[in-house]
């Protein structure tokens, strides 16, 4: 065994044994789940920083958890290194070859597709949501039902595309998207095919879609956009996770720390952008909305993404 090896499980055994005791200290189930989630996501993205960022910024939109910063700074390191140096796994590498320079016209097109990049997750939202509403409706909430229609309706559809590209992670045309051109219907396909899933009851992580969604569209838009391939299809992974996530700050440190900090002042802008332009929709209905995301938004505090739907719903 190395010194270097030695060093750093010595200094993960330290971080253990200090985020355990502060955990006991805080004594908060919520921390506990947060921590979790923390190493969840630095395990399965290489990227320990963004998983501490994340869990803390995602339970409400507008605040941050302060107080569970140890915990899940130690988690997610632990999380990060213990599936890189223990188990050898290799994390997936997304490379942005060309940034284009700072101009106006530039910061121009890259608020422009950040915005549509936000209306995608919108878009993916409501209609992931809108499944699983009918779905319980019309099955009377019996899971059993409601899986199976899903299966079969995905059976179907992978038998009409004739392609397992869409199903799964697929992670073999999300890394395509970024060297060279995807089918352009791929974000359609994707839509459908993680809608229906994920609104149908195979709940699973919603991360990875999101960037596949945002990457092929980015793709896309390269050819209309005329700005670099890999740097678009970067942009909308980021864009669309944020505008779905509901995470700036997390989102645009997963840029950073996924593209070795490349662009970072074009993905300052289309975080931010993404953000505000997809309102107060998700992933989860039960995020809570400490502060509206702008005062164009006639939001009340303390409500949940969920009330606001139905807020919404009943209106019309």
């Amino acid at each position: 065994m190395n010194i270097a090896y030695r060093t750093l499980m010595a200094t993960l055994l330290k971080w253990i044994f200090f985020g355990t005791i502060i955990g006991i200290i805080i004594g908060s189930t919520t921390v506990l789940i947060m921590s979790g989630i923390s190493a969840g996501f630095g395990a399965a993205f290489g990227t320990p920083i963004t998983g501490a960022v994340f869990a803390m910024e995602m339970v409400a939109l507008g605040k941050m958890k302060y107080k569970a910063l140890v915990p899940c700074l130690v988690a997610s390191f632990v999380g990060h290194y213990v599936t890189e140096k223990g188990w050898g796994v290799e994390h997936e590498t997304f490379i942005i070859k060309t940034v284009p320079e700072s101009s106006f016209a530039t910061y121009g097109k890259v608020i422009v597709v950040a915005i549509i990049f936000s209306l995608l997750s919108v878009l993916y939202s409501q209609l992931r949501h809108g499944i699983q509403r009918i779905s319980e409706k019309y099955t009377k909430k019996n899971h059993m039902v409601w899986a199976f229609v899903g299966g079969v309706l995905i059976v179907i559809l992978f038998l009409i595309i004739g392609s397992q590209d869409y199903n799964g992670r697929g992670l073999d045309m999300l890394e395509q998207s970024f060297k060279e051109d995807v089918p352009p219907f791929a974000i359609i396909a994707k839509l459908i095919f993680t809608a229906i899933t994920m609104g149908r009851g195979f709940v699973g992580g919603e991360a990875i879609p999101l960037f596949f969604m945002g990457a092929t569209l980015g793709n896309t838009l390269s050819e209309y956009i005329h700005l670099p391939l890999s740097f678009l299809a970067g942009l909308g992974m980021i864009a669309t996770f944020c505008g779905g996530a509901n995470t700036p700050i997390a989102a645009f440190l997963l840029a950073v720390e996924m593209f070795d900090g490349k662009g970072i002042e074009f993905f300052f802008v289309a975080c931010l952008v993404s953000y505000i332009f997809s309102g107060h929709h998700g992933l989860w209905p039960s995020q809570k909305i400490f502060a509206p995301k702008s005062r164009l938004y006639n939001i009340e505090d303390g409500l949940s993404i969920e009330d606001v739907e139905k807020q919404k719903r009943h209106k019309k």
